[in-house]
């Protein structure tokens, strides 16, 4: 299980003795997150509630893992074609950009509340939603892929944000295409600010 995939847990997993906050909603799955496990290999994992101020880190145990969906499975499902009354701009546009991300043969997929609610149903999108898209990207991108994924804010009628993951760790793909120094490499171990992405060793290593 990595980074954006969401998991459904078995009925009762929170009755021995978790804490959870009165909004959370005991049907929905919960996404991983990128921390460190904790002891007995618990999962580290993130509950979202029906606002976008209600989040709250926990940790699960594997074995109450009921069912695992991954971004990648996401976009396979082409879910967003369910949609066909429009009135979000960020499924609107994902219909739109998923035909050359699939044409490119990136391994992609929809996260954030878009892919929240194409897996479960729930009702956490509004007209104003982002687009937030995971590519996974185990060696440096090509200049033809680069070139695709900075096309992609053409055809985006709302705020699209995309992040890579490299297999060590996730980067925003804007930060990086600005041409700075070192990028915010997200590690299961934390942030680490790194020249680049696809080296194991940070700057920080370095000094």
């Amino acid at each position: 299980m990595q980074a954006h995939d969401l998991l459904w847990l078995h009925p009762g997993a929170w009755a021995d003795g978790a804490s959870l906050p009165d909004w959370a909603e005991p049907g929905w799955p919960v996404v991983v997150r990128r921390a460190p496990r904790a002891g007995r290999g618990l999962i580290p994992v993130g509950l979202r509630g029906r606002l976008r101020n209600q989040r709250h880190a926990a940790w699960v145990a594997p074995a109450l893992v009921a069912r695992c969906l991954t971004p990648e499975t996401l976009a396979a499902e082409r879910g967003w074609a369910r949609y066909t009354d429009g009135g979000f701009a960020c499924l609107d546009t994902l219909a739109r950009i998923a035909p050359l991300l699939e044409q490119a043969g990136l391994t992609w997929g929809p996260t954030g509340a878009v892919g929240f609610a194409l897996a479960c149903g729930a009702a956490v999108l509004h007209p104003a939603s982002d687009l937030d898209l995971l590519v996974r990207a185990v060696c440096p991108l090509g200049e033809a892929e680069i070139a695709l994924l900075k096309s992609l804010k053409v055809h985006a009628g709302c705020r699209l944000d995309m992040q890579i993951d490299t297999g060590r760790g996730g980067f925003v793909l804007d930060e990086w295409l600005a041409g700075r120094r070192t990028v915010l490499l997200k590690t299961p171990d934390g942030p680490r600010l790194v020249s680049d992405p696809w080296q194991a060793q940070t700057d920080e290593d370095r000094s």
